[in-house]
């Protein structure tokens, strides 16, 4: 199946980034949604990705995946998340979804129910639940994976629905839910009266009925004027419209909860990449902010590599099956601008194996071995949450020994393992 609209959002503009590759904007368009799709109310929608198999009785592992966009911008109506290259090579079922972002799935009207994008995704995984079975999937091996705030949204699930999480494994790329920071929710009021305001609302607590009248472009016309909330990294700021807490699907308290043990008991496999920061710069450069290297360097550990040893450290000591890696590659076909590195979603390419649709140049042999590599051990997770990366090679995170993943380490093909306490001297 095929989405034909992305739901509402504002795209990002380009930004003339020193050192960019002739491929960079081209990539970062189909990474960010601003490659020219339409846009519609009627959004929700899902693609699902399979093939035919010998028997027709023949159950296939699935694979669900969340974009990422900062709950601001993301779809799925791209190269970057075409998952026929994944089906076709590891013969599972791939699934992608979209959500509403912004204003609409995340308002802070006070008369309005909180996190609707979370709620749209919840309801797509149980239609998929429902459903899967026809496209020769096992609605009992199903795992939802998420890039970015997509990845925050997987470990949101596992506080959320303890009791009826539906998936069998979870898989956090590049964020979880002690990465980044959310708005104080008297901030996010405020942003939502000046959007209704703008739009001849009022400002008062009764404007969520006006505002369902206008039109949705003319709401994000009025949503473009707001400013995002600054936090203490120049480059990490927080959208007006994000997720709130509501003690039902986010909480205030995620530390305490993991420390706790209180989330589903869910296998999870969880990582980030080597230089994060490398794609963040580019958009703190069109705000006018020249990131230093110890700002980059500090926003890696902050958001990424001490929130993952957290998380890793805190589903081990609850004697939940977790695993963790980090992604080191630097290839000519990805590449950003000349130190760009492993960068923020370029991942993603290794997954679901469509670099050179993405950026139009063709991958090395080194790329597409570790393409293979990395597409075998999710479909081995999807497969068996719990004991298929450990018959895979992969051992659980274990604090003190080499238990951490590096995938195209120096661009290597062949992974090795570290001891994840390496990273994390200054957590």
């Amino acid at each position: 199946m095929t989405s034909f609209s992305d739901c509402p959002q504002t795209t990002s503009k380009p930004v003339n980034f020193p050192g960019f590759t002739p491929q960079a904007q081209r990539i970062i368009n189909y990474f960010v949604g601003s490659a020219g799709n339409t846009q519609s109310e009627d959004c929700l929608t899902l693609n699902v990705w399979t093939k035919p198999t010998a028997s027709a009785s023949q159950q296939k592992p699935v694979l669900i995946f969340l974009y990422g966009g900062r709950f601001a911008n993301g779809n799925t109506h791209t190269p970057f998340y075409d998952g026929q290259a994944l089906a076709d090579a590891e013969d599972v079922v791939v699934v992608t979804l979209n959500y509403r972002v912004n204003i609409f799935g995340f308002p802070g009207a006070p008369d309005a129910a909180a996190n609707l994008g979370l709620r749209d995704q919840r309801l797509a995984v149980e239609w998929i639940r429902d459903n899967i079975a026809a496209f020769g999937g096992d609605p009992s091996r199903m795992v939802l994976f998420g890039q970015s705030t997509g990845g925050v949204a997987v470990d949101y699930w596992a506080y959320a629905y303890q009791d009826d999480p539906i998936v069998s494994g979870l898989i956090s790329h590049s964020g979880n839910a002690l990465s980044f920071p959310l708005n104080e929710p008297s901030r996010q009021v405020s942003n939502w009266h000046n959007v209704s305001e703008a739009l001849g609302c009022g400002g008062e607590e009764n404007s969520l009925a006006c505002m369902r009248t206008k039109n949705w472009a003319d709401i994000l016309k009025a949503v473009s004027l707001v400013l995002s909330a600054t936090s203490d990294n120049p480059v990490r700021s927080i959208p007006p419209f994000y997720p709130l807490v509501d003690d039902e699907l986010v909480f205030s308290d995620y530390d305490k909860r993991s420390r706790d043990g209180n989330f589903a008991r869910l296998p999870y496999v969880l990582g980030n990449n080597d230089n994060e920061q490398g794609y963040y710069v580019i958009s703190a450069y069109g705000r006018g902010t020249n990131v230093t290297k110890a700002q980059g360097d500090d926003f890696l550990l902050t958001s990424f590599t001490c929130p993952n040893h957290a998380q890793a450290l805190s589903r081990h000591n609850a004697g939940v099956a977790v695993w963790q890696y980090r992604y080191f590659g630097d290839w000519d076909n990805t590449r950003l601008y000349p130190t760009s590195g492993a960068y923020h979603g370029v991942d993603m390419h290794m997954l679901f194996g469509n670099s050179e649709a993405v950026s139009g140049i063709p991958p090395t042999v080194a790329q597409d071995s570790t393409v293979a590599l990395m597409q075998h051990l999710w479909a081995r997770f999807a497969a068996d949450s719990f004991i298929g990366l450990s018959r895979a090679g992969w051992p659980r995170f274990e604090p003190g020994s080499d238990s951490l993943a590096q995938f195209a380490h120096r661009n290597s093909p062949e992974w090795s393992f570290v001891n994840p306490e390496i990273l994390v001297d200054r957590c």
